[in-house]
């Protein structure tokens, strides 16, 4: 399998996964806090979610200004579930938005470099 079927099957599966993968990540912000203890550091989760988000959605919109779009949307969209969150009785944390924020550009830097290194050049 070539690099460009590879890069093509990959942005396919990321086209298709976004949403589902979006909807989880609202949903876990926004339910209620159940009984069921998670032993990961939430913060790690915060960044993992986001990082996966952002990688996502700039694979699927090809980097360039959509993807430098799409994870600023993100970044705003977990700023945004923070406050509502504090709304729904759920505590409101600064520092999950700094860890959402942090996977975000943390995923839009890592694939930016993977761009250069694989020389695929933005869709827009």
């Amino acid at each position: 399998m070539s690099l460009q079927s590879a890069l093509h099957y990959a942005r396919q599966a990321a086209i298709w996964l976004f949403w589902p993968s979006l909807a989880l990540v609202v949903w876990g912000e926004l339910a209620p806090a159940s009984d069921i203890e998670i032993h990961i550091w939430d913060k790690l989760l915060h960044f993992t979610a986001y990082f996966g988000l952002a990688g996502m959605a700039w694979l699927a919109l090809g980097g360039g200004r959509r993807g430098w779009l799409a994870v600023l949307g993100l970044m705003l969209l977990g700023a945004l579930l923070e406050i509502l969150q504090g709304q729904m009785g759920r505590d409101m944390s600064f520092w999950d938005e700094v860890a959402n924020a942090l996977g975000a550009g943390s995923a839009a830097l890592a694939f930016l470099g993977l761009q250069r290194l694989v020389g695929f050049k933005p869709t827009d």
